[in-house]
């Protein structure tokens, strides 16, 4: 039985990197049966329930007050109103993958996942398709993929990740160089053209993309949606525009909330501004996303490299000079690591391996075997002619896929979060520092000034990721459990924030802010604009 009332925080706290919140208290009970009064869903208040969705992937846990799976949108609206009736907070969760402890807190938890995954209207000529938030993103991709289109953004477990935690994280995934070159773009909210959404106090409306030019007919028409776009209007434009880098200049800037979305000139994109707020401010029902060309005859290339810096060095130079479809990087301690544990062993024998510390995973995408081969090929005509490689430091793998990647190579960089958790050295590893990104241009440089940061608060751990686009996936060996350890954690962040932050890069390219990140938001982009923030989440 839950317990009769319980201390939660206030809803009135100042919004993202603020100072600690009041408490209140809430009457469990009562909350309890109006729920189960109004909801036609699964209304879970058991110490079990509460146990299991006290957890997510994250360095956190937070027990829940109750926990609701709906059935019906409706469910959903309901859940709502009800608790802003009782002032009780609401998350929501979809796989609970999420590595930076947004899918757990005190809060009332909706779970998506279970009974919310319609998949409703695929246009094809305009390529959109609408759905709920608790669809898989490979169910969804594969349903898509019979018309030859695809939602780019495919995080490592798009087996497992609903598209409500792509919206939330505003996650990118391995094949989001596919979506930049091909697509809408490398983000999430840079696929999205629509949303439904419910407010905090129950009002249920769509929001859009370029409503600039209908924006006083919005405002004029009143409610919830009129009030809020009025409240949004004009606020901190000079600012926005001198803080935010653009998305060319850092693809994988994720954190924050993306105000510059609100800009006029990028047409008042309130849907795709609400990407990556990380259920902060409202919660999706709905979304129309957009698509891109499936390309589904994939050839991938490997070259080994003797040093991960100076892999990362070519970068930015294949992806503009030969547009693959995804570019990921692997070091040596993640094979070792892999091979230690008796992971992909297999897998990791198709790697070319004369001694070096590093590789790119390249690959190409076409519509034909023939274009898809055809440009590998040139690639590695690119590379051992003009570029001198050495041929035996090159493998190519000729494959035909489905979507998401290959059983094979693409395997070995998929199990990264895995194999790097908790490796043979007896420390276990963890996230915290896991997925900072900088412009493309500067990844050799972040990677060698990044390991100088590891060393001087002896830190270890893998590097890999989506090096294409300057992002960097890492577990490190932080001490979580002592305070001296945590004392270096912190010390770390704080030195590693200022240094990606120097480089003109952004403290998250792929998995969000959460409870992880937010206090570093100030370093990135300034008070005046953090404030903007807490604005934007208050109105």
């Amino acid at each position: 039985m839950a317990k009769a009332t319980r201390d939660v925080p206030t809803k009135t706290d100042p919004g993202i990197a603020g100072p600690p919140r009041a408490r209140q208290t809430i009457d469990v009970g009562k909350l309890e049966r109006a729920l189960r009064k109004a909801v036609d869903g699964e209304v879970r208040f058991d110490t079990g329930s509460l146990g299991l969705y006290a957890q997510d992937a994250s360095n956190f846990r937070q027990v829940p007050i109750g926990v609701v799976v709906p059935r019906t949108l409706a469910d959903v609206v309901a859940v709502h109103k009800i608790c802003h009736r009782f002032d009780a907070p609401v998350l929501n969760r979809g796989g609970g993958t999420s590595l930076s402890g947004e899918t757990v807190n005190e809060a009332v938890v909706i779970d998506h996942s279970k009974y919310l995954t319609a998949i409703g209207e695929l246009d094809v000529d305009r390529r959109l398709v609408t759905c709920e938030t608790g669809v898989i993103n490979e169910v969804l991709n594969r349903h898509t993929g019979e018309q030859g289109l695809i939602f780019g953004p495919d995080p490592s477990t798009h087996s497992r990740c609903a598209i409500g935690g792509n919206l939330g994280n505003n996650s990118c995934g391995i094949h989001s160089v596919q979506s930049q070159l091909y697509g809408p773009g490398p983000r999430t909210s840079d696929n999205v053209e629509a949303l439904e959404v419910v407010t905090y106090d129950g009002a249920r409306f769509w929001i859009g993309v370029n409503e600039e030019e209908h924006l006083d007919e919005i405002i004029a028409a009143g409610g919830r949606k009129g009030e809020i776009y009025a409240g949004l209007r004009d606020k901190y434009a000079d600012t926005i525009r001198a803080r935010f880098h653009s998305e060319k200049q850092v693809p994988r800037r994720v954190s924050g909330y993306n105000l510059d979305e609100l800009l006029p000139e990028r047409g008042f994109n309130v849907a795709r501004a609400l990407v990556g707020t990380e259920s902060t401010c409202a919660t999706v029902l709905r979304a129309v996303l957009k698509l891109t060309p499936a390309l589904l005859e994939r050839t991938t290339v490997v070259v080994e490299y003797d040093d991960l810096a100076d892999a990362a060095e070519h970068c930015e130079e294949i992806v503009e000079r030969w547009r693959p479809i995804g570019l990921e990087a692997l070091d040596d301690e993640l094979i070792r690591d892999q091979q230690e544990q008796n992971m992909h062993v297999e897998d990791i024998k198709e790697l070319p391996r004369l001694g070096g510390g590093a590789w790119l995973v390249v690959q190409f995408g076409a519509d034909t075997q023939e274009e898809s081969v055809g440009r590998a090929d040139a690639f590695i005509e690119w590379l051992t002619g003009d570029k001198g490689y050495a041929r035996d430091r090159i493998r190519l793998a000729r494959s035909t896929q489905e979507g998401g990647t290959s059983e094979h190579l693409w395997a070995i960089r998929e199990g990264g979060l895995g194999s790097t958790a908790f490796p043979p050295d007896g420390k276990d590893h963890w996230p915290g520092w896991e997925d900072s990104a900088v412009p493309p241009d500067r990844i050799g440089e972040y990677v060698r000034k990044l390991r100088r940061v590891m060393d001087r608060h002896d830190i270890r751990g893998a590097m890999y990721g989506h090096f294409g686009q300057g992002c960097i996936h890492s577990r490190l060996s932080f001490d979580l459990r002592t305070a001296d350890g945590l004392a270096t954690y912190r010390a770390f962040m704080e030195d590693a924030a200022d240094l990606v932050v120097s480089l003109g890069g952004s403290v998250s390219g792929e998995h969000g802010d959460g409870q992880q990140r937010g206090e570093l938001l100030e370093k990135q982009y300034g008070a005046e604009l953090l404030q903007a923030m807490r604005e934007f989440k208050a109105v």
